[in-house]
């Protein structure tokens, strides 16, 4: 039996790279893994591998979130640990976003962490413990040229996360937001010649990810930034 504090995780947004990486560390802890996302056809095989249950929802929509966590709660428990990864990226001259596209982007990415979150909290604060973990990015700090929409999701992510962390702490629950600077390795994005680990492994930001959910609660961290030992910041 594996002492790890938490048996129930649910991954929203999730798909290959980071949210893979972190639903294998968390099955191979015994913890039971559902993940959401939009198109669960792409789930299949990480499904297959760790024993997870793949949940169809759209983060953006109030209902969808809320039906998600009826549905895992129902099929697997309430969920003790909640990671938000969904995000958007849209790329683009602020003078020829569309302002439609622009507003999908921040429901997605920002105004979906509040639902998620708000519907993590309303199960773990009864309870007196839970944790809820927030995928952020480069952009969650720094707005960069033709990235407005990403970086006003981003920001709004951090604030979110900042907020709700001094809400729910005291209350037992753990919030905690991951700066990911850099780009994670995967298909077609392979170390260059003489520059061994310049881009993030999956699996390491997953480490991260469970040695946070490790920490007591007399030390518990709120932000950590991840970058390759290479990354200019």
């Amino acid at each position: 039996m594996s002492d790890f504090p938490y048996r129930v995780a649910l991954i929203v947004g999730a798909g290959p790279g980071v949210s893979a990486s972190v639903a294998r560390k968390l099955a191979a802890l015994g913890v039971k893994v559902a993940l959401a996302a939009r198109n669960t056809g792409k789930l299949d095989a990480l499904c297959a591998e760790t024993g997870a249950v793949a949940f169809g929802a759209d983060s953006s929509d109030a209902q969808s979130v809320a039906a998600l966590f009826d549905a895992v709660e129902a099929r697997l428990g309430a969920p003790d640990v909640v990671i938000f990864n969904a995000g958007a990226r849209l790329r683009g001259a602020i003078t020829e976003l569309d302002p439609d596209m622009v507003e999908k982007a921040i429901a997605i990415g920002a105004f979906g962490g509040f639902l998620v979150a708000q519907q993590a909290a309303r199960r773990m604060v009864p309870r007196g413990g839970g944790a809820i973990l927030f995928t952020g990015a480069t952009a969650s700090v720094k707005g960069f040229p033709l990235s407005a929409a990403f970086a006003m999701s981003k920001f709004a992510l951090r604030g979110l996360a900042q907020s709700a962390a001094r809400e729910l702490g005291p209350k037992g629950v753990h919030v905690a937001h991951f700066v990911i600077d850099g780009a994670v390795r995967g298909p077609g994005r392979d170390d260059l010649p003489g520059r061994p680990d310049s881009f993030l492994d999956p699996d390491a930001i997953a480490q991260a990810y469970v040695d946070v959910l490790l920490q007591p609660r007399s030390a518990w961290s709120f932000e950590v930034e991840l970058r390759p030992w290479v990354e200019t910041f």
